[in-house]
């Protein structure tokens, strides 16, 4: 019983997986106007495609090879 309700809630999860229309304007409304010195108004999908700059990668490692870090003047003990 419990497999068959599993089995159920799975494939309601995925029937709405693709069940979305394109994106459009709301009724009466139109999409923002093209940016000055671009060649054509951004579609709704390019608009919600964030720019490099909004999402730069992630750095984890600071230092690449084994060296010493430059003293840090900021870098203070605790007061007190």
């Amino acid at each position: 019983m419990r497999r068959l309700a599993g089995t159920a809630t799975l494939l309601l999860l995925l029937a709405g997986c693709g069940a979305r229309p394109a994106l459009q304007p709301a009724e009466g409304q139109s999409l923002p106007p093209a940016p000055a010195m671009a060649a054509k108004a951004p579609t709704p999908t390019e608009l919600l495609d964030p720019p490099p700059i909004a999402r730069p990668e992630r750095v984890n490692e600071l230092l690449r090879r084994s060296e010493e870090r430059e003293d840090d003047r900021f870098d203070l003990p605790p007061p007190g």
